[in-house]
């Protein structure tokens, strides 16, 4: 169930072949987004658009962050997960949304690698998210993202350990 005041948004395990996910190291959209290492790594995700069913969304993200679209549907989390923004985050959008609440979407990319474009994403009609990417075992991942964060990260590692 989403959170009363989150932000709906979507993410997506995008694993490969050898059962590895895909991250990205967050692009700072300015000085006040900076976020020490080794957080600063994430799996794709952004907001669902009005209209927009989730899995919609996860595609368009995906395809917005990465350039992928050579993708195949595993498994949709069955709950929403929800975190909530620090206290003094200034990615709180101006007091409208306090978190956000998320559907994950486990997919396994069939594309070659050479189709993922993290500089020029989307073909090249949206600003970067990520200025490096790599494959990750899952298990490391809630250890390299922003704390606030983890437990959604341990969630979507427990909806789809069967997937991976």
């Amino acid at each position: 169930m989403m959170k009363p005041n989150h932000r709906p948004c979507v993410g997506v395990m995008l694993l490969n072949e050898a059962g590895q996910a895909f991250i990205g190291r967050r692009r700072p959209k300015g000085p006040q987004d900076r976020v020490a290492s080794p957080y600063e790594w994430q799996m794709p995700q952004g907001g669902i658009d009005a209209g927009e069913a989730p899995f919609e969304a996860a595609l368009r993200e995906l395809f917005e962050e990465t350039n992928v679209r050579s993708v195949a549907l595993l498994g949709e989390s069955v709950d929403w997960l929800s975190y909530d923004l620090p206290l003094d985050s200034s990615m709180r959008w101006k007091g409208r949304y306090v978190g956000q609440s998320q559907k994950w979407f486990a997919m396994r990319f069939t594309g070659s690698e050479s189709e993922i474009d993290i500089h020029r994403p989307g073909g090249g009609g949206h600003a970067p998210e990520f200025d490096a990417w790599r494959w990750e075992t899952p298990a490391r991942l809630p250890a390299l993202v922003v704390p606030f964060k983890r437990k959604v990260y341990e969630g979507v590692l427990e909806e789809f350990a069967r997937l991976i």
